[in-house]
């Protein structure tokens, strides 16, 4: 009786936890509380975390376009309803691997996994120094339920190279639904540019985010486009590929554009067999050199008059206008503040988190724009290497360096080194959309909410994923179907 028990756990505790709810609804319609009748459902999903922990990681995925920011209680805000998922999903897995403790040890020993628990770590002691530590905690506990769910788990559950395709179309269908509704606002309204970096709310709260989750979805989707050989696949994914560029375009994003043109540099320099150590040199000559004459360069672009306009080629004309257009000059003076803030917090940072509370003593009126405030409601350092350098000093830039770069040289490698030619393409397809955030975090830090955690953590899981399963030309093949039949147990 106990081992006809123990085989049917799950079975048994499907039914009892139905017959619960089931109950709970019926007292709950007498009463008629409908409120709480939600409670069922809420239970019946978290059932479904229990028993299908892939379809619960795709469910989260279709949402996370849809959801729109709530406050529970005053001074805590949610998106509602992905992140009490991600919040419940973590803790599943979480319990699951410890008492199972069959996960992969080859994704832990992963050098991008390393660098993303070292970051994860270091978070922690800068959140126990920070100057407002109830703040750092928060985002600690964030970067948790987004790391979680859509890397640590999302890279053993793709070692089913079905679902990573299956997670990214999750996504993909509902930010089309977004961009056709963003669309269609926009149509009507190309006389007004504020209300143009409206019309994505609310499910994205700025223009430049909308932007840039879109460029990160085009690399990978433009290589899906060309890869189905059923003519009405293709025919279906050349509109989804013209979707997300009349989102892209009419985003009015200009780092999202600046993000796309560069993936697509790195594209014809991995093509051309450029190694990997002579793209991270041309970049740091490219970075010295603006350094060194920077004086010449600033006083160029300062002579440039060209504000941000719902006429594209005005905007394409705005990007290097640091003389009076307003995005621009507020995005001078987040970094200049940030930079004055890391001064005094070298090592340590202010603490994850704090900026948007802090800065505002650092501001100089001589840098002050017409949508500068010192209310600490209106973003972050808006930069992804900054922000980290000043939140937690060196060691935190650095970590965020570390994944990035681990990220990209796996991606390349993967492409370069898989014996199946289609891994290959989808481990460069996916590491030329990270390229587009790892560029775009040069104007952006959106790794702080969900809209852009979820993707961005998934597509690096992806690249993680396809290097430890994937067979390698080097490598036996016998061996490699061995190492994975042996770590094949679910989570």
């Amino acid at each position: 009786m106990r081992d006809w028990i123990k085989r049917n756990a799950s079975l048994l505790t499907a039914l009892l936890l139905t017959a619960a709810f089931l109950v709970a609804a019926f007292f709950f319609v007498l009463r008629e509380n409908y409120l709480l009748f939600l409670l069922p459902v809420a239970g019946l999903v978290v059932l479904l975390f229990m028993l299908k922990f892939e379809t619960a990681l795709m469910v989260m995925a279709l949402l996370t376009p849809f959801a729109v920011d709530f406050a529970l209680v005053p001074g805590m805000e949610l998106s509602m309803p992905v992140e009490p998922l991600m919040i419940l999903f973590s803790a599943m897995f979480v319990f699951r691997v410890l008492v199972d403790r069959n996960y992969d040890r080859r994704i832990m020993r992963h050098p991008v996994t390393v660098a993303v628990i070292v970051s994860l770590v270091w978070m922690l002691i800068t959140a126990a120094t920070s100057q407002i530590p109830e703040v750092s905690f928060k985002y600690l506990a964030a970067r948790l339920w987004f790391v979680l769910p859509f890397f640590f788990a999302a890279a053993y559950i793709f070692r089913d190279s079905r679902r990573v395709w299956q997670f990214f179309w999750c996504y993909l269908v509902s930010l089309v639904a977004v961009i056709l509704i963003s669309t269609a606002k926009t149509l009507g309204n190309f006389h007004d540019l504020q209300t143009l970096h409206r019309v994505m709310q609310p499910f994205y709260n700025d223009h430049t985010a909308y932007g840039c989750v879109i460029a990160l979805f085009l690399p990978a989707m433009f290589h899906y486009m060309v890869s189905p050989e059923k003519k009405v696949l293709r025919l279906f994914s050349v509109a989804v590929v013209v979707a997300l560029v009349v989102g892209l375009l009419f985003s009015y994003s200009r780092a999202a554009w600046i993000s796309l043109l560069a993936s697509i540099a790195v594209y014809f320099a991995i093509r051309m067999g450029m190694k990997i150590r002579w793209m991270v040199v041309f970049f740091g000559v490219f970075v010295s050199l603006f350094f060194v004459h920077q004086s010449e360069v600033l006083y160029k672009l300062g002579k440039n008059k060209q504000d941000s306009s719902f006429d594209i080629a005005g905007q394409v004309k705005s990007i290097s206008n640091i003389s009076t257009d307003a995005s621009n000059l507020e995005r001078l003076n987040r970094w200049a503040s940030a930079l004055r803030m890391f001064k005094e917090h070298p090592v340590m940072g202010c603490g994850p988190g704090t900026y948007q509370f802090l800065y505002a003593g650092y501001q100089r009126s001589y840098q002050l724009s017409t949508i500068s405030t010192n209310s600490g409601n209106r973003g972050n350092a808006h930069s992804e290497y900054i922000g980290p350098l000043t939140e937690q000093g060196v060691p935190g830039a650095v970590f965020v360096l570390c994944i990035f770069l681990a990220t990209f040289v796996s991606g390349v490698k993967v492409y370069r080194s898989a014996r199946d030619p289609e891994v290959a393409k989808t481990a460069l397809a996916f590491t030329l959309s990270l390229m587009t955030y790892y560029v775009h975090g040069v104007f952006n830090n959106f790794l702080d909410t969900d809209k852009l955690s979820v993707p961005f953590w998934a597509f690096t899981a992806v690249i993680v994923a396809l290097d430890v399963f994937a067979e390698k030309k080097d490598e036996p093949a016998e061996k490699q179907l061995a190492d994975n039949v042996s770590n094949h147990k679910k989570i």
